[in-house]
């Protein structure tokens, strides 16, 4: 009878302790995840830069995760709508977000968010970068910085600048460039990109620091001249255009960046598992060229660097919308 207790212990013993090894592998893989299409929600509208690099990673995605992953553009608000749509939802790996850095400008830029922009998401990892360029009606008599700064000093009104937007990543390039230098320099808020350009091209405002795909091809026409990049390095698209950083102002780097980020709560091994399929979209040749011809430079990485890039970006620009009073509109 002893001997028969003790082997129904040893097989009690022996089940708990596969049991406990077999736990992390089931942690591993979540149940059946996914089992129907991932939807990717974009807080801008089709298009746009953000949406173009979704639509990208999207298929590529699908592909990997063996789901198709469904683009939803929720725009408003400079991409608050879809954020806050996101962070709502359940942390199910069915709902992700395209977080940029519209999301930590936000965080100061609005006296009051739906949605706790570091709390609200669990970051899967940066998709890519894309730099700014300073670009100038070619009839303006400048072709470097120094020139550029030269006839802000020299006018009494000063230089203008367009953005897309108060508070979007265009406008507070600006202002930061416009702190660092000690310019006069006159905003003029757009709604939008492409309306910006448009006054620009016609001479109505002076420059812009517009993200690279949107000016590129009037630089690339003659039809602006672009005076200098807001990375820091220079870009292959434009090689012979100079960094803010090598002009004068050493540590000068601004870029517009794209993240995959899910709802605060997602399971650890959902967010590993995007992350890794996110990592392989990324090292594929055709998907690393179309975001070399968009000026985008793939970055991935992992959800900590990502949490410490948002913590990062958070803080710097609170301290450039406060110095430069920028207001949501």
């Amino acid at each position: 009878m002893t001997s028969h207790n003790a082997l129904r212990r040893r097989l009690l013993a022996f089940a708990a302790a596969l049991a406990c090894g077999a736990a992390p592998a089931l942690r591993a893989q979540p149940a059946g995840w996914p089992a129907k299409p991932v939807r990717l929600v974009v807080g801008y509208s089709a298009g746009g830069a953000t949406d173009v690099i979704a639509r990208l990673v999207a298929v590529k995605l699908g592909e990997q995760l063996g789901q198709s992953v469904v683009v939803d553009n929720r725009a408003g608000a400079n991409s608050n709508v879809g954020a806050e749509l996101v962070a709502k939802s359940p942390p199910d790996g069915y709902t992700l977000y395209v977080y940029t850095i519209a999301n930590t400008i936000n965080a100061s830029l609005y006296d009051k968010l739906g949605y706790d922009p570091q709390k609200d998401f669990e970051p899967v990892g940066l998709i890519a970068r894309i730099p700014n360029i300073l670009v100038v009606n070619p009839k303006l008599p400048v072709k470097t910085l120094a020139d550029y700064m030269r006839l802000a000093k020299s006018s009494p009104e000063g230089v203008t600048f367009a953005s897309s937007g108060s508070g979007s990543s265009i406008h507070l390039s600006g202002e930061m460039f416009k702190m660092q230098a000690r310019l006069n320099m006159l905003h003029v808020p757009y709604r939008g990109s492409a309306p910006a350009v448009t006054d620009l091209l016609g001479g109505q405002v002076q420059s812009m620091f517009d993200n690279t795909p949107s000016s590129l091809p009037h630089v690339k026409a003659g039809r602006l001249r672009a005076i200098a990049i807001t990375s820091a390095q220079r870009s292959p698209l434009l090689p012979d255009v100079p960094t803010v950083a090598e002009s004068g102002f050493p540590g000068f780097d601004v870029q517009s960046w794209f993240a995959l980020a899910a709802p605060a709560g997602t399971p650890q091994p959902v967010v590993e598992r995007l992350n890794a399929a996110l990592g392989k979209v990324l090292a594929m040749p055709d998907v690393r060229q179309r975001l070399q011809d968009l000026a985008a430079t793939p970055e991935p990485g992992t959800p900590d660097q990502l949490r410490k890039l948002i913590a990062s970006e958070t803080r710097r620009w609170r301290d450039v919308v406060k110095q430069s009073g920028a207001k949501a509109e």
